[in-house]
């Protein structure tokens, strides 16, 4: 898909810190507080509520009310005539969330999109399925989030074993996931330097955490769950499947947290950007899917049909970013795509930072998008796997 004069507004996105697991975020319903940093950002960047007029959700986890999605943050964060879907897509849901707002630009069906995206892995539901016929009348459960990532009811793989299977079939070995791991975790310092110059063009900081009762018993000013990354530290870690070559180390965690971004027209982007100067374009999206237990391969087929529907190459790209589940990941890209993989993620990725689901694409363009205008603009390409063996991609243009 080619997008036709469908733009972002220069700094109109925004991040909250991800935290790990369990970590600061876990206890907070997370469509009102997507809602509360929503209104909070959009203050901030002096977006007047009032201009949006369609939206959407992002979210694969569901919370309590997640019925209302979209309606309901909706109406938290002051938007009380606008409506719009819930989408979900697993790891592509952030991506997925941008071509529904742009579609809607194109074709009318709203002027300014607010695209948001929440999503709390940490005390995921559990969930009963009736089943009268069942032995005495009993049904099935479902842990929502724990059953999910541990395995594709189609392939019948967990996650972990698509790393796997692409580490063996591409001959990828212990050593190159280790070494990726090493340099995202180095790039991700680039962030954090200055005072977080460049993580602050992003997110959020510091986040409020409030007690049921609303006070707030915690501030988190960044990324909760990023440890030390060292070549001892990686070359003592076993691999998680006996065997195997992926360790604890050369993969995300599960994660919580909230994101938002608006699409718009070229002229309300200029009116509603931080500098009118730049322009920030939706140009193309792909998305692909490979056989079966093959999930890191999917971001290769995916980024090539999203360049060749943008009309440039690999070559007229000036930034990459990606979602990064695996090490293996970025491995395999860069050796299919002939890219150093230093070329890709230079101040970091969802390796380091964590993966609470919907929002991690989001952030990621959100970066790719400053990384080209610290750069004086370009082509930049984000792509990221997805479960279901797919992956999705997407062109956006800077300058």
């Amino acid at each position: 898909m080619q997008f036709d004069k469908v733009f972002i507004p220069y700094g109109a996105y925004w991040s909250t810190p991800f935290c790990k697991w369990q970590g600061s975020f876990a206890g907070l319903h997370p469509i009102p507080f997507a809602a509360e940093v929503g209104a909070r950002a959009l203050a901030e960047r002096k977006i007047p509520p009032g201009v949006i007029d369609g939206m959407c959700l992002g979210m694969t986890v569901p919370c309590r009310g997640a019925f209302y999605g979209a309606p309901w943050l909706a109406g938290l964060m002051g938007l009380a005539a606008v409506t719009g879907p819930n989408i979900g897509q697993a790891c592509a849901t952030s991506v997925r969330c941008l071509v529904t707002g742009a579609e809607e630009v194109t074709t009318g069906g709203a002027a300014v999109f607010l695209a948001m995206a929440a999503d709390r892995t940490s005390n995921g539901p559990h969930i009963y399925y009736p089943d009268p016929s069942g032995p005495g009348g009993t049904g099935q459960k479902e842990d929502w989030v724990l059953d999910n990532f541990g395995g594709d009811p189609f392939a019948g793989k967990a996650m972990i074993e698509t790393a796997e299977l692409t580490a063996a079939e591409a001959k990828i070995d212990r050593a190159a996931q280790d070494e990726v791991a090493l340099l995202r975790s180095r790039q991700y310092q680039r962030a954090l330097a200055g005072d977080r110059a460049f993580q602050k063009r992003v997110l959020l900081s510091p986040v409020p955490v409030k007690n049921p009762r609303g006070k707030v018993v915690a501030n988190v000013p960044t990324d909760e769950g990023v440890f030390p990354t060292t070549a001892e530290g990686l070359a003592k870690l076993s691999p998680v499947i006996a065997g195997g070559t992926v360790t604890y180390g050369t993969q995300t965690f599960p994660a919580d947290g909230s994101a938002g971004l608006v699409v718009t027209t070229e002229d309300r982007a200029r009116e509603l950007s931080r500098d009118p100067a730049i322009s920030v374009r939706l140009v193309s999206y792909a998305q692909a899917r490979l056989g079966k237990g093959r999930m890191p391969m999917a971001n290769v087929p995916a980024s090539r049909l999203a360049l060749s529907r943008a009309g440039i190459t690999l070559k007229d790209v000036a930034a990459i970013t990606s979602h990064t589940p695996f090490a293996v990941n970025d491995v395999y890209f860069c050796r299919e795509m002939g890219l150093p993989i230093d070329a890709m993620n230079r101040y970091g990725c969802s390796l380091v930072w964590g993966h609470p689901q919907a929002p991690t694409g989001l952030r990621g363009i959100m970066e790719l998008i400053e990384e080209l205008a610290i750069l004086g603009g370009g082509y930049g390409l984000f792509t990221g796997c997805a479960a279901g063996d797919t992956a999705a991609a997407l062109v956006v243009r800077v300058g």
